[in-house]
């Protein structure tokens, strides 16, 4: 039986990985075909879509009555973003940190870590969602009227991102889509389903499987565009991607997590240790690129070993 799991979440991983890519980008080429801006596209579809696999997994975990899996999700996405995701892109390419950017998002970043990590203390209530979901929509609005003008680089990142599908007939984007969310469910309802059983057989909590497996899993988009960030020397675009990440898992993700399972007792290592690591390695970083404006090789391996010391800790 916990060989049928393993099977399943290898398939479930790959479903999601999958299905989530095939969506993001049909649904941003439909958005495109009707109409909207490149600059809407990369900063709503393209930007909440690399969280949607976090949203989805935790969201069923969550119903099924798994909150420990859904918030476990949340902090290990958020530790891997800073940690594992930032160190592999450094690794391949140093990264030039702009100064803008961590003096704009990562506060804002930090700050809905550390809400999620306090309301989150006694379980995700009703109210807890409802604080996060209005702090989600405040901090939307706030970055929409004082970020500064759409850059060129920002609509040739969207351009880059969905070359070549000028030759693709609007109809089979709309399938692609379609598709690519049922992929994105079916493969994160698998997911699921195999890390409650190999939680159960091996005799380990649900919330450390959902802050190991199950994050590394929904964190896959932010790897896959990363790494080819790095490859590009998009520093920029990288610090985003991961910053946005964070934002969106620790308010939005959280929120979804209160409206389904409030209350929902949840795995006190992953509210205690977890928490305080994901901040404790989440402001190192921050440091680290701070410090120079820059992020060396040798940083970046040392955020990966970091990540690779941390599971054995909170196991």
């Amino acid at each position: 039986m916990i060989y049928l799991r393993i099977v399943a979440a290898l398939i479930g991983l790959g479903l999601l990985t999958t299905g989530s890519d095939h969506f993001v980008v049909g649904a941003s080429e439909v958005a495109r075909r009707f109409g909207l801006s490149k600059v809407l596209i990369g900063a709503v579809i393209i930007g909440f879509g690399t969280s949607a696999p976090e949203m989805i997994v935790s969201g069923i975990a969550a119903a099924g009555g798994n909150a420990d899996i859904g918030i476990g999700n949340i902090v290990g996405s958020n530790l891997a973003n800073l940690t594992l995701v930032l160190g592999l892109a450094a690794v391949i390419s140093p990264l030039a940190i702009s100064s803008a950017a961590l003096r704009r998002e990562a506060p804002t970043a930090v700050g809905a870590m550390l809400l999620f990590a306090v309301l989150a203390q006694d379980g995700l209530g009703s109210v807890d969602a409802i604080i996060l979901a209005v702090t989600m929509v405040v901090v939307l609005v706030v970055i929409m009227r004082t970020s500064p003008p759409p850059s060129v680089e920002l609509e040739e990142d969207v351009e880059h991102f969905l070359e070549g599908a000028d030759a693709i007939p609007l109809r089979t984007e709309i399938i692609r889509t379609v598709l690519g969310l049922i992929g994105t469910l079916a493969g994160a309802q698998l997911l699921v389903w195999a890390a409650v059983g190999l939680a159960d057989a091996a005799g380990i909590s649900g919330g450390f499987v959902g802050l190991t497996l199950v994050a590394i899993g929904t964190s896959l988009p932010e790897i896959v565009t990363c790494v080819q960030a790095a490859r590009r020397q998009d520093s920029d675009l990288i610090i985003g991607n991961l910053l946005g990440s964070n934002l969106l898992n620790s308010l939005a993700v959280g929120a979804t997590v209160g409206f389904l399972a409030p209350g929902a007792f949840v795995d006190p290592s992953i509210l205690g240790l977890g928490m305080v690591l994901m901040m404790a390695s989440s402001v190192t970083a921050l440091l680290l690129m701070r410090r120079r404006f820059f992020l060396t090789r040798g940083e970046g391996i040392g955020l990966v070993v970091g990540y690779s010391a941390i599971v054995p800790l909170l196991a």
